[in-house]
């Protein structure tokens, strides 16, 4: 069994949302794929780096201010 890589993931997972739309016109792919990809991310990042949203964002190559946001955004935080 191989593995796949996220790009491969993502790729196959957006051809399925076009086959799905039978020939309709998508809207907001960039901001769709965003989320569905950002709020996951952040989670599996905060539950490695144990609730430490400095080493996250550490981790993650982003500002700590702005991983506050982004946890504020998807509801990840109070």
């Amino acid at each position: 069994m191989s593995k796949k890589n996220i790009q491969d993931c993502i790729k196959d997972n957006l051809e399925s949302y076009f086959q799905d739309l039978r020939g309709a016109e998508p809207h907001g792919v960039y901001d769709m794929v965003l989320a569905a990809v950002e709020k996951p991310m952040l989670e599996l990042v905060m539950q490695r780096a144990e609730g430490n949203q400095s080493k996250a964002a550490d981790w993650l190559g982003i500002n700590r201010n702005t991983l506050r946001r982004k946890l504020l955004d998807h509801k990840l935080v109070k």
